[in-house]
């Protein structure tokens, strides 16, 4: 059975945030699914297999962290959606149906990906407890995201401040949520983008996910409403860095970006 790993939100190995690919005929079980993600040891492997034609969506697709299946992944979805373009296997858009509804994932002309994404809601929320002392930094700001999504949108003073984080991250496992996306306008926004993130989800196995694209659902209309565009570009990550180009289109957030297969290769189970 091939895999294959690819680094996603990025044009270059390496770097981004890396999504195991598996195109089967169906569905195994979900303790195989489940087996499978957790021996590859990514923030998540995505699963997918064609469905009928003439339907509203060309390819069922999963996700899971090494511990959990997720309702919504962005960088897992760009990363099947590569796949399936670089294997001539789907062009132009391909339409996923997974848990959280229909996905679209449109090859562009400059080798990048959109994907059409539901737009979260964000409602304003007082810091949990403890919050602050987990992350070690100052809170400016705390939203909630929508249900799909179950994440913080954690306000921080600058990207200075994201940026040198170090967590806690036993003591975030305590809160209700499922995870935190940090994040902050960009220091220098000449460098090509205008807001910056980390995002950490240890109740799901994942103390740091490098780029998140889910979570540029919500700093999407986050950022918009304080930059006043549309249109946006977010850089993320702390060891590991990639860039997601954002853009508000109604109760829709469109995700941009590139992918590179780095591992091709045969699952013996």
């Amino acid at each position: 059975m091939r895999i294959r790993i690819v680094d996603a939100f990025t044009d270059r190995p390496f770097s981004g945030n890396p999504a195991g690919v598996l195109l089967l005929d169906s569905f195994p079980d979900d303790h195989w699914l489940q087996k499978v993600a957790a021996e590859v040891n990514l923030s998540e492997t995505a699963f997918a297999h064609p469905l009928p034609a003439g339907g509203e969506a060309d390819w069922a697709l999963r996700w899971f962290t090494p511990s959990t299946e997720v309702d919504m992944c962005g960088h897992a979805t760009l990363a099947t959606a590569h796949v399936l373009h670089t294997t001539g296997l789907a062009t132009g858009t391909v339409r996923f149906a997974a848990r959280c509804g229909i996905l679209g994932a449109t090859a562009e002309d400059d080798s990048t990906i959109t994907m059409d994404f539901p737009t979260s809601s964000l409602t304003p929320v007082t810091a949990p407890d403890g919050l602050a002392e987990a992350l070690g930094a100052e809170v400016v700001s705390v939203h909630g995201t929508a249900a799909h999504i179950g994440d913080l949108v954690v306000e921080l003073r600058d990207e200075a401040a994201v940026r040198s984080l170090d967590p806690d991250f036993a003591a975030l496992t305590h809160l209700s949520e499922r995870g935190v996306i940090t994040t902050a306008a960009a220091e220098r926004p000449e460098r090509g983008y205008d807001f910056a993130s980390r995002c950490f989800f240890p109740r799901v196995g994942i103390d740091e996910d490098p780029v998140t694209g889910s979570a540029h659902t919500a700093l999407a209309p986050f950022w918009s409403a304080r930059l006043g565009r549309d249109e946006l570009t977010g850089f993320q990550g702390g060891a590991r860095t990639g860039i997601v180009r954002t853009r508000l289109h109604g109760d829709r957030t469109l995700l941009t970006g590139h992918a590179v297969t780095v591992i091709d290769g045969e699952l013996h189970a």
